[in-house]
């Protein structure tokens, strides 16, 4: 027996919608979405991202700290190496999330997949702020670090892919980038968020007392967020277009073999791959591993260095919303573009600049980096989930995102960190980023250009007021 079609209230036909074909399929009506459950889409998913890089942030730049917590004493480097080691434990299991969490957001629905990445991510960051020491406990600290960093990750396997898609699958198709844009400024204010609260201990607290117990609380603090993440993520609806799916299939959803997301997908994928190389590398190299770049190859204080970097995050913020809203009236491609050739061509000279070591210099050369990143900030939140077809877009995408991340994104601190101490060059950081600005630009002159267009396998999607003659 079949089940009643599920058509979520908030999204009806256009009433004066047309009939057009697509072989000899009828295509499907556009829909009318309401910009109030738009915008706790768009907070809810956002939300999560946060929770997730407040994580990532915090670990990422009290890093020198965790490091002399968790591992033995004696050569620093090491034990930066180490922790960084662990940082990128994290990243190798992430696939194996994407595998999991990805076909059954296609499979079940994207709101309760999201909601059960959200518990898992609270709860692997708030053990680590429970853990004892290596001194109290030896060996067994770094297998627990460990341990709750295989958890974050598998369950981030799911989490990005899926916010993007639910962002995209209910916004407007003409806003679909500023909207989209709203998911990295999510990351960005997590980055925030941890960077100002180690910043703040670092400057409050002595030396022995953050050592001790001042580096637990910002774990602890992910419990409330998961909470409140998880209270908003648990009030909304189904995304449009997978309610469709579902109408169309006459049941909850038919089960899509994973190889149909990887071998009916390689182009797609191939080309979501190489854009997120080039997304990740960059971000993880600004906003990850520059505060320990400054603080350890460069001598910087640990204080000031943290500072920079927190206000270059402040100026991408600002510039973020306006930056997304530019894909959708230029596109994507452009965008995108104009980011790879810029760290290209810029990537030599920002660094130079950091190496200067004056507060001014170091300012303006992050400040570079950081306005060239919003260009992939911006776009790839939007452009990513129009890879792929509704049938298949939270899978595909999840084990593509995942898979570039785990390989290129992840690892950049610990390859950087390597190369500069088996080259002694210091300009390696430059260099990998032209390296990977070269992949995507590659990828950016294969990929079609996506904005203002429906999602491949969805309906268009419309903001109320707008003719689907216009469409």
């Amino acid at each position: 027996m079949s089940t009643a079609p599920v058509v979520p209230a908030h999204v009806a036909p256009h009433p004066a919608a047309p009939s057009r074909r697509h072989g000899s399929a009828q295509a499907p009506a556009p829909t009318v979405t309401d910009p109030a459950l738009v915008r706790r889409a768009v907070k809810a998913a956002a939300l999560g991202n946060a929770m997730e890089w407040f994580d990532f942030g915090v670990y990422s730049y009290i890093a020198v700290t965790l490091g002399k917590v968790f591992f033995p004493s004696g050569n620093a480097t090491a034990q930066l190496l180490s922790t960084f080691g662990a940082f990128a434990a994290a990243f190798l299991v992430r696939p194996l999330g994407g595998m999991v969490f990805g076909p059954l957001g296609d499979r079940v629905g994207r709101q309760k997949v999201l909601a059960l990445t959200m518990i898992m991510m609270a709860a692997g960051t708030f053990a680590i702020g429970l853990i004892p020491s290596y001194a109290t406990i030896g060996v067994g600290a770094p297998i627990l670090l460990l341990a709750a960093r295989l958890v974050q990750g598998f369950s981030t396997g799911g989490e990005y892919a899926g916010a993007s898609t639910f962002i995209a699958e209910y916004a407007p198709d003409r806003r679909r980038g500023f909207l989209g844009s709203w998911l990295e400024f999510g990351t960005l204010a997590g980055y925030i968020g941890g960077a100002g609260l180690v910043t703040l201990m670092t400057a409050l607290l002595s030396s022995d007392d953050l050592l001790s117990w001042g580096w637990r609380i910002p774990f602890l603090i992910a419990g409330p967020m998961g909470i409140i993440g998880l209270y908003l993520r648990m009030r909304l609806e189904e995304t449009p277009a997978f309610a469709a799916e579902v109408e169309k299939a006459e049941s909850e959803r038919p089960k899509v073999p994973l190889r149909e997301m990887v071998t009916g997908q390689w182009r797609a994928l191939l080309l979501c791959v190489a854009l997120v190389l080039v997304f990740n590398v960059t971000d993880y190299m600004l906003l990850s591993y520059m505060p320990s770049y400054l603080t350890s190859e460069l001598g910087y204080d640990a204080t000031h260095g943290l500072v920079v970097v927190l206000g270059v995050m402040v100026l991408m913020m600002i510039v973020q919303p306006f930056a997304g809203a530019l894909t959708d009236r230029v596109g994507r491609r452009p965008v995108i573009a104009a980011g790879c050739a810029g760290f290209l061509l810029l990537s030599v000279p920002a660094l130079l600049l950091i190496r200067d070591g004056g507060l001014l210099a170091v300012a303006t050369g992050m400040g570079a980096l950081g306005l060239l990143l919003v260009c992939f900030t911006a776009a790839m939140p939007s452009a990513l989930p129009a890879l792929f077809p509704t049938r298949v877009r939270y899978g595909s995408l999840s084990i593509g995102f995942n898979v570039s991340v785990s390989l290129f994104g992840g690892t950049t601190p610990l390859v950087v960190t390597a190369l500069i101490g088996a080259t002694g060059d210091m300009m390696m950081p430059a260099y990998y980023m032209m390296a990977a600005a070269v992949i995507g630009g590659f990828a950016v002159w294969r990929m079609a250009e996506s904005a203002g267009r429906p999602l491949p396998g969805s309906a268009p999607s419309l903001e109320p007021g707008t003719h689907p003659a216009n469409v």
